[in-house]
């Protein structure tokens, strides 16, 4: 598997983290959170690494996260996927925040709508989604247990969490999802949140050691 991570400018001022992930094998592609800079996102599939674009996989439907995903899909391709809690959110400004900010509305619908513990394949490398509410009721982390890696949107970054003062979102949950849910990986498990730095489940438990009490 070859891992790239993009660094892409939003409305936030905190740069999204785009990752693109590479099936050596099968020349299959799975894009995660395009917010933007298709053209460089594109030139990564097509001309660097040369494969052919499988999946774009949202980790919830923020703008943020999802400012590039129209764009990508006309250009290359790819089913687009969601949670299901998180799919009507795509096109209510209200949810997925564009009111916020001087953008356009965005339009846009999921080719599939995800649940927990379904399983994606990109040639024989395996990724299991992990429901993880709190940030947004339908926010979800991608685990690949072979390669020891965790894309955890916005629910988990290095040394916090991700807001619970938005629209659907709830600081009861994502704890829930933290505690419950990624802290019982193995600690080894290298965590790529959609924001900052990457860390790892091992460096990030101690924050909970007393906030799980309450939860």
């Amino acid at each position: 598997m070859i891992l790239k991570r993009l660094q892409i400018k939003t409305w936030i001022g905190d740069p999204t983290n785009c990752y693109i992930i590479f099936d050596e094998d099968t020349k299959e592609i799975m894009c995660i959170d395009p917010a933007g800079d298709v053209e460089k996102i594109e030139n990564l599939i097509k001309n660097v690494l040369n494969g052919k674009l499988k999946y774009i996989y949202l980790t919830h439907c923020h703008s943020d996260h999802i400012g590039g995903v129209t764009e990508l899909k006309q250009r290359c391709g790819g089913k687009i996927l969601i949670h299901r809690f998180d799919s009507d959110g795509l096109n209510d400004k209200y949810i997925n925040l564009s009111e916020l900010i001087d953008i356009p509305e965005i339009e846009l619908e999921a080719d599939s709508r995800i649940d927990d513990k379904d399983l994606l394949h990109l040639g024989n490398i395996e990724f299991q989604v992990i429901h993880t509410p709190g940030h947004t009721k339908g926010s979800t982390s991608l685990y690949c247990k072979q390669e020891g890696c965790l894309f955890a949107g916005d629910t988990m970054f290095a040394g916090t969490w991700g807001r619970t003062d938005l629209p659907t979102s709830s600081r009861e949950e994502i704890m829930d999802s933290i505690i419950n849910k990624l802290l019982v990986l193995p600690e080894e498990t290298i965590v790529y949140p959609g924001h900052g730095r990457p860390t790892k489940i091992e460096v990030e438990k101690h924050l909970y050691l007393d906030l799980k009490r309450e939860f």
